[in-house]
């Protein structure tokens, strides 16, 4: 089967890799945004199915997998952020409390199209300012939903533990999709 990740995200390259196949990626230019009455795991499941329809027919013997990832706080979205000073923003509001990593994640083939979502509890330390400041600065984390990456510096000195999967929270729950995929009979 001809696998093709719908992402240009390098972590999720580095995550379906551990799975051991081989796969073409695409970066998939879609809109992003979603209607406003969505919650929680409906947001990136709905930009993950966005994304599976973006990339247009899906040929025969062909799979297509795409995901979206947010941060899910107090009823609000914490995806990418704008700048230096929204990701400190977004870091001092995750410090010392405990929130949501959600991952959606489609598979298409030419017979179907089904989308699931993982969520992860990520219970961060209190962070002070200066090790905010340093983070941003140095590790540059403008690509990532919520401002951080689990496996960067922050996820050592700031992160108290999870509950769920530590690879959910780097952007694809590699061990679920594995599941979903046998469970819709598809083999890699």
């Amino acid at each position: 089967m001809n696998i093709i990740l719908g992402s240009s995200s390098p972590r999720r390259r580095e995550l379906l890799t551990m799975l051991g196949v081989t796969f073409d990626v695409c970066s998939i230019d879609a809109d992003e945004s979603y209607p406003a009455n969505l919650i929680a795991a409906e947001i990136p499941c709905y930009i993950s199915q966005q994304k599976a329809k973006a990339f247009g027919i899906v040929e025969p013997d062909t799979l297509l997998i795409t995901a979206d990832t947010i941060v899910w706080l107090d009823g609000i979205v914490y995806g990418k952020p704008a700048n230096e000073q929204d990701a400190e923003n977004i870091l001092a509001k995750l410090s010392a409390r405990t929130h949501q990593v959600i991952t959606g994640v489609t598979i298409r083939t030419a017979q179907l199209s089904h989308t699931f979502a993982a969520t992860t509890d990520v219970h961060f330390a209190p962070l002070t300012t200066q090790q905010i400041h340093y983070y941003v600065t140095h590790y540059h984390p403008l690509d990532k939903a919520g401002a951080y990456g689990i496996q960067e510096w922050i996820g050592a000195v700031g992160i108290k533990g999870i509950t769920g999967s530590y690879y959910n929270v780097m952007g694809l729950p590699v061990h679920q999709l594995y599941k979903e995929l046998k469970a819709l009979d598809i083999v890699l």
